[in-house]
């Protein structure tokens, strides 16, 4: 076997049709991380729900910074498990052919390149299971300039990393020793965060007290979902506060065609639909003559 194959990274996203890394991981255009920036992890996490991606989120995690701060970017990912002596010396004699330096963690952290974030199964881990540190966040801030680690497993020198300016982590625990007894089994394959799977060039989106892992081949669609949801929130605050339409009209899965006219009015017209002008509404107006606007389903 061997780490990161650029191969195995391309079987296991085939969904993913557009330019990748020379690894292999999808490379998301960089405007759709710009726009995750301003968007709310409810709004995000609905487009893909509804298409069946229902273990994306983890939610049992603490945070470096408690100030708001996102954490967004593309997914570089890793998997460990307890030590074994003759499978670490067989997986540690991998990475030396594979000319890597240094312990596992630091394999993972020299591979990363802007945008990316780390993201690490240390099976929970803590007692000797700090895959990051001081200098290796230090080392993450300078290699990906805005990006962060999403660690199933323990930290250390927290103070340390507190001081590393722009950069974000999610944690399970904090201990001081380093990290010992533990093989990496897995770089950049399939890696379990809690109840979450992220696969390599997924997008990480930690907001709201959690992670959710955005699945490359939908973030384009996500971003565009999310973006309606918000501008439809926007509206929808305004119609029911002025009494125009009633809570359980706005709550609607499928909005009638009057609701969308006034809707994109509201868009074309409103200095707060300026960024959602480009949005396509040719499905929803489908829905509306083809399904049933008076459908009293709730929206999630």
């Amino acid at each position: 076997m061997n780490f990161n194959v650029r191969e195995e990274i391309i079987a296991i996203t085939p969904q993913w049709k557009g330019e990748r890394f020379p690894d292999g991981r999808p490379k998301v255009k960089e405007h759709y991380l710009a726009a995750l920036q301003g968007m709310t992890l409810e709004e995000v996490w609905k487009p893909i729900f509804v298409k069946g991606f229902e273990n994306q989120f983890e939610g049992r995690l603490k945070t470096l910074h408690d100030d708001g701060r996102k954490l967004i970017g593309r997914a570089v990912t890793c998997t460990f498990c307890p030590t074994r002596p003759d499978l670490h010396e067989t997986m540690f004699q991998v990475g030396i052919e594979e000319g890597r330096k240094g312990n596992y963690n630091q394999w993972v952290i020299d591979s990363l390149v802007e945008g990316d974030v780390v993201v690490v199964d240390m099976y929970d881990k803590i007692f000797k299971g700090t895959f990051l540190g001081g200098n290796l966040t230090t080392a993450i801030k300078a290699k990906t300039k805005t990006g962060g680690g999403v660690v199933w497993g323990g930290i250390r020198d927290i103070e340390q990393m507190e001081q590393v300016e722009g950069i974000q982590v999610y944690y399970r625990g904090i201990d001081p020793t380093p990290i010992r007894d533990v093989i990496m089994t897995g770089f950049n394959t399939p890696t379990r965060i809690g109840n979450a799977i992220c696969l390599p060039g997924d997008i990480v989106f930690g907001a709201g007290g959690g992670v959710l892992f955005i699945p490359s081949h939908l973030v384009a669609e996500v971003v565009d979902g999310a973006a309606k949801t918000h501008i439809k929130d926007i509206f929808g605050f305004e119609m029911i506060a002025e009494n125009v339409f009633t809570t359980a009209q706005i709550d609607r899965n499928t909005w009638s065609e009057e609701m969308l006219d006034l809707l994109v009015k509201f868009i074309q017209e409103d200095s707060r639909g300026e960024k959602y002008r480009q949005l396509d509404w040719s499905e929803e107006y489908w829905l509306a003559k083809e399904g049933n606007p008076d459908d009293t389903q709730t929206a999630l």
